[in-house]
């Protein structure tokens, strides 16, 4: 059996990371379905930056975000708080938060529920299981630095949208790849890349 995967879409800038992260999972054969969730915000951000025609409730927008037909991707409407994805008893490998906003990072360290993303994280961390978030925002205030070390000390792996450097990009998507490469490592899917910092011969 492969890896189940939740990728939730919040309203924050960098939802490219989100559709590229989608792209490689939807092509890892180690990956057996990626239960995706978008919330309104999320929805808007994605029509603003990439474009698309989205609407954020319809089962097509995961192929209309991935470009390309898939039966590996299940997108669940974001209002759907019975979705399989809402109970702990349905077994899933890791959630990741990416873009993350702020709003989401702040309702998630105060344990609200208010649509299935955050419910299934909630889910995910009372499962113990991997919950990675990929807050992207700048500058931080101190609420939002201790939202995110609250939500660390609850088991939760920060990995904030960073780009780096020192595999020498050449374009926007090389440093957009790499990043994902970094948290699908986190995840604990393999890919092509080698990211890691092998030091100076």
């Amino acid at each position: 059996m492969g890896k189940k995967i939740i990728v939730g879409i919040t309203g924050a800038s960098g939802v490219i990371y989100a559709q590229r992260l989608l792209h490689y999972l939807e092509e890892s054969s180690e990956v057996e379905i990626v239960n995706l969730v978008i919330t309104s915000a999320g929805a808007t951000v994605i029509r603003e930056e990439l474009e698309l025609k989205l609407s954020g409730v319809r089962e097509s927008d995961a192929e209309l975000l991935l470009g390309r037909a898939t039966s590996k991707l299940k997108h669940f409407p974001v209002k759907d708080i019975g979705a399989s994805i809402a109970s702990g008893s349905y077994p899933v490998d890791a959630m990741v938060i990416i873009p993350c906003s702020v709003n989401t990072l702040g309702i998630l360290a105060a344990g609200i529920v208010r649509d299935l993303v955050h419910r299934a994280a909630d889910v995910t961390l009372k499962e113990n299981r991997k919950l990675i978030v990929v807050p992207r925002e700048t500058p931080l205030n101190r609420i939002h630095i201790e939202n995110m070390l609250r939500l660390q000390q609850a088991g939760a792996i920060i990995i904030p949208a960073m780009p780096a450097f020192y595999h020498h990009p050449k374009t926007i998507l090389d440093l957009v790849d790499h990043f994902v490469f970094r948290v699908m490592d986190h995840l604990g899917v393999t890919h092509s890349e080698d990211t890691a910092w092998q030091g100076r011969s």
